[in-house]
């Protein structure tokens, strides 16, 4: 079994990865580095290619700015294709892999899921309208891969299925057609989603879902699988405690090695479709916090009446700042809290910032 740390890309750390956080990485990178275009703002997107093995994997992180968990990954990632570590050097051997570390330097930058010009780069695979989506189409076609891997953050709101368990890592073999048809490219991608899901279950059993896979060829995604080429969305999502998505950040590094590896050992039909639909659906079942019983700090809330808290992810010098922020008020069993607090009186709440900001929530709501 890999030791994680032996390859985590310490100089990166917490939610807020930009072109400059990255800069030293590139540094350690023993191939070239190409620009293959500019940003909205003529800012450099950086690309790079490991290994020289007849099977190509493309991989790009941050098409949305303000998601940067999988960079983090990706970096661990290059750390053990680089490392003497035996299976990194099959691997190597076996494909050649290219990696666009921030697709979306601009979002990346301003810590939006956008472009500076407000467009959502993953629902232009179609239209090509910006410079960042015409970039990557100029890659892919260059490129020519025979796999590619999509990666992502999700919110914090989603459960594993209808359960309490956070879903910390989600997947998707995205659909090629409205009827979601499972084609021979989208049977592959299905089936190194099994595998990976089969690793992840020894490390955070019941914290797997699997992402809606309604169709939408304006999509990076859909249109990759239109093309005829594996494609997989990867989500890194919430594990408890974690919101600088540190360990959702390792879990998502060894979800790569796993699947690189299953590639390069041509290993991909030791895995069952079925084992894809096994995992269950990304619900809606989390709030960040859940105030049970708010009517002991608040006459104003109604008995029975729960408080729903999410919060809201602000950049502020450079780090994110985590604001709560009431978002349903309502009788709301069934839903759960990454924290639950159950109120008795206002001393519940302590003495610490975060839980007094949650108090003066409270304390402002009036009928």
């Amino acid at each position: 079994m890999l030791d994680y740390s032996l390859f985590k890309e310490n100089s990166i750390q917490g939610r807020y990865i930009n072109m400059e956080s990255i800069r030293p990485c590139f540094a350690k990178i023993s191939s070239v580095v190409n620009c293959i275009g500019k940003s909205v703002n003529g800012v450099d997107i950086s690309a790079f290619q490991l290994g020289k093995g007849d099977k190509k994997i493309l991989m790009w992180s941050q098409m949305h700015g303000n998601e940067s968990t999988t960079t983090k990954a990706v970096w661990d990632l290059v750390n053990f294709l680089q490392s003497d570590e035996p299976s990194a050097i099959d691997i190597l051997k076996a494909c050649t892999i290219m990696i666009v570390p921030i697709l979306n330097p601009d979002g990346a930058n301003a810590y939006t899921r956008v472009n500076s010009n407000d467009i959502d780069l993953n629902r232009d695979a179609k239209n090509l309208t910006q410079p960042e989506s015409i970039a990557f189409r100029k890659l892919f076609e260059s490129f020519q891969p025979d796999f590619c891997f999509n990666l992502h953050d999700q919110r914090t709101l989603f459960s594993a299925g209808k359960t309490n368990k956070p879903a910390t890592v989600s997947f998707l073999s995205p659909a090629s057609n409205k009827e979601r048809h499972i084609t021979t490219n989208r049977e592959m991608a299905m089936k190194l989603i099994a595998a990976m899901n089969h690793m992840l279950q020894t490390r955070i059993p019941g914290q797997v879902g699997r992402y809606d896979d309604g169709f939408n060829d304006n999509c990076i995604g859909d249109t990759l699988q239109m093309l005829g080429v594996p494609t997989i969305l990867f989500e890194a999502g919430h594990y408890p405690k974690d919101y600088e998505r540190e360990k959702t950040r390792e879990l998502i590094f060894f979800s790569l090695v796993e699947a690189i590896g299953i590639i390069s050992e041509d290993r991909i039909n030791d895995f069952k479709t079925g084992d894809y639909f096994s995992i269950p659906n990304n619900d809606k079942l989390f709030f960040d916090v859940l105030v049970k019983h708010p009517e002991v700090v608040n006459a104003e809330f109604e008995k029975g009446h729960w408080v729903g808290i999410r919060y809201k992810e602000v950049l502020q010098d450079k780090k994110i700042i985590f604001q709560p922020e009431i978002t349903e008020i309502g009788p709301l069993e069934g839903f759960y809290g990454h924290r639950t607090i159950e109120c008795v009186d206002s001393k519940d709440f302590g003495l610490r910032s975060s839980q007094k900001e949650i108090l003066d929530l409270l304390l402002k709501i009036n009928k």
